[in-house]
């Protein structure tokens, strides 16, 4: 950390985050508590070395890495809110910084640094975590490059478990784009480094899964697979050597877990798990054969502030002390001058307040006259001095500002500077001013003010033009956006519209469209994206109830039998209907009802004696109508409704019988 670096404390970059303690320190960047003073939020603040800032490269790399890893929303990832270039201290200097999520905690070095080995099932859980925020990571095209216990976080949740979360994504690709020869800029930690990053500095998402499988042995461990009196001592053993098991050092450790590690630190990268999601699939089935559930993860207090780096121990990093500014001269400085004759050369002041011994007798008219010319001469003098003294401190030192306002930003630095004053220009929106013209100032014209002080310029850019915000953005980068063009976001989830292409929570569009003209202060609906569409439910009726739980559960509905009704087409058993009915738009995961069909098939009693039949009909729930006059022996000639009809419980079935 240079020097200056150690005096951020108070400041405030980019005219809204406000930089409060030192958190940590580290080869390319400094990291701070902070509040976000627009939002009201606490936040963390990384500030790069300023080495890093002024190699355009770097600038160009770090833009791009900080955009990726903003759009990870993972709940082990660390947000990322903002980026940017803070030039406060001057062009010259400029400060690279990331505005991150503030997590309120340690990390797993402090972990291992406490309990020195982690249990199996505490080790696998923190595992499992960084690797569930790795798989986000690669499933969204970004590699972290750079995973060791520094980078993983240990905050503590809303229930006072902890929680891991993984930091720092991307940033060693951005500083190793400075083409630096710095090792600890280049190459991130050696030790958790993959054989290719060392070789090739190449890395891919099997290069993360090779650090974490560092990481895992670490923390079953205690200790890294490869020491060394020297970085290159242990890079060459990276590429060199195959990482050990890790019950060489812990026996007892179970051999599903060496076998992972193992197969995770593969010199050959293409015999690892191909990203950290395979990676997670793999440790997740050795848990559970094991029989190891995860574990709560124990919160560790976070570090102490590091300590300034002393004067002499930071010479290569320090900044210069910028040269005295000399005090004003001339007619604007402040100037005592004489009041009365306290203030004049004794020997003036004498002559005004006592008469010379000639004086005192006779003397000539010449000789009285001489002495009144000068004491004249120099009463007026005096006035004269007052006066002007008078003047300048009540109106001469102050001017007019003159009226800029229609001016181009020329014409308004030269009228300005006629006057003496110092413009500053500030740009903003306007409805009707066009863009390039000046607004207003401040002060405003006509205003009296001292020569030489600043007199803010606004010039219009014209009017607001709704951003282009890339679809899948997040909410709060379409709402920075808006803001800087002096327009008002809205959201409302009345306007949020489903999509197969837009993850859920993200923004779709902005209503007006992009590049439509508004006026400053204008309303800009985000839109945002429900997710997928809700998914239509299916026909089931006619099929039993079996098929039709299998087809609805198959389409990601919970069904559930919803009660009986009668169907003349659906033989009984199987679905008449649902509801929601079939091809309504239901969100996965809602219930469905099931209506099965209480139909009853009429049997056919034509050729039975009329007592068996009967029985018959009475059994299958309906009744009997015509069989009441009989003889002896008799049988049913002819039925209705007819054999084969599906009819309603209850139905009565007319039978005609002989004799």
């Amino acid at each position: 950390m240079t020097r200056t670096e150690t005096s951020l404390a108070g400041a405030l970059l980019d005219r809204r985050y406000r930089v409060g303690d030192l958190i940590a320190r580290g080869g390319m960047s400094s990291v701070y508590r902070g509040v976000d003073t627009r939002l009201d939020r606490p936040v963390a603040i990384k500030v790069m070395d300023p080495r890093l800032a002024g190699d355009r490269s770097f600038v160009d790399r770090f833009e791009r890495e900080a955009r990726s890893a903003a759009r990870l929303h993972h709940p082990n990832v660390v947000a990322v809110h903002d980026q940017g270039f803070d030039t406060s201290a001057g062009t010259d200097n400029p400060r690279a910084f990331l505005v991150m999520e503030l997590v309120a905690g340690g990390t797993l070095r402090d972990l291992l640094t406490e309990r020195g080995r982690l249990d199996v099932p505490l080790a696998l859980t923190v595992a499992e975590q960084v690797l569930s925020a790795l798989a986000a990571a690669h499933e969204a095209g970004l590699v972290h490059r750079d995973i060791k216990p520094e980078n993983v976080l240990i905050g503590t949740g809303a229930g006072g478990e902890g929680v891991v979360k993984v930091a720092d994504f991307g940033l060693v690709r951005a500083a190793a784009s400075t083409g630096t020869t710095s090792s600890s800029l280049i190459l991130g930690t050696v030790a958790y480094l993959s054989p290719e990053q060392v070789a090739t500095g190449a890395s891919s998402a099997r290069s993360d899964v090779y650090s974490t499988g560092i990481l895992l042995y670490e923390m079953l461990t205690g200790e890294v697979p490869y020491r060394g009196d020297t970085a290159l001592s242990v890079a060459y053993r990276h590429v060199n050597d195959d990482v050990p098991a890790p019950s060489t050092v812990v026996p007892d450790l179970p051999p599903a877990l060496d076998e992972l590690v193992v197969r995770a630190t593969r010199r050959e990268e293409t015999t690892r798990p191909t990203d950290a999601g395979t990676f997670l699939a793999e440790l997740k089935d050795v848990r559970a054969r094991l029989g190891l559930q995860p574990t709560p993860v124990p919160t560790v207090a976070p570090p102490r502030a590091p300590e300034p780096v002393p004067p002499e121990t930071d010479s290569e990093l320090t900044v210069p002390a910028l040269p005295s500014v000399p005090s004003e001269a001339g007619p604007r400085g402040t100037r005592a001058l004489p009041r009365g004759t306290q203030a004049l050369p004794r020997h003036v002041a004498e002559q005004i307040e006592r008469p010379t011994t000639e004086e005192a007798g006779p003397a000539s008219p010449a000789r009285r006259r001489t002495p009144l010319a000068v004491i004249a001469l120099v009463v007026l003098l005096v006035l004269g001095g007052v006066g002007a003294g008078v003047w300048w401190f009540s109106n001469g030192r102050y001017v007019d500002v003159p009226s800029v306002a229609g001016m181009s930003r020329e014409e308004a630095e030269a009228a300005l500077r006629q006057a003496e004053l110092t413009p500053v220009f500030a740009e903003e929106r306007h409805n009707t001013t066009p863009a390039g013209t000046v607004i207003r100032s401040d002060p405003e014209s006509g205003a009296s003010v001292l020569q030489g002080d600043e007199v803010t310029v606004f010039v219009s850019l014209g009017k607001p033009v709704v951003p282009d915000v890339r679809a899948g953005a997040s909410v709060e980068e379409a709402e920075r956006a808006i803001e800087a063009v002096q327009l008002k976001p809205h959201v409302s989830p009345e306007t949020d519209e489903y999509s197969n292409e837009v993850p859920e929570g993200a923004v779709i569009t902005l209503k007006p469209q992009p590049g439509s003209q508004a006026n400053v202060g204008d309303t800009v609906t985000i839109v945002r994206s429900k997710g997928p569409p809700p998914t239509p439910v299916p026909d089931v009726t006619g099929q039993s109830v079996e098929e039709a739980f299998q087809a609805l559960r198959d389409a990601g509905f919970e069904p559930y039998e919803a009660g009986k009704e009668f169907s003349a087409d659906v033989p009984a058993g199987h679905v008449v209907r649902t509801e929601p009915a079939r091809g309504s738009t239901v969100e996965q995961g809602n219930r469905v009802g099931v209506f099965v069909s209480n139909a009853v098939e009429v049997p056919s009693v034509i050729g039975r004696r009329t007592e068996k039949a009967v029985e018959i009909l009475r059994d299958a729930g309906l009744e009997v109508s015509g069989a009441e006059v009989r003889g002896p022996i008799s049988f049913v000639i002819e039925q209705s409704p007819r054999s084969g009809e599906l009819v309603e419980p209850g139905t009565t079935i007319n039978l005609t019988v002989l004799p």
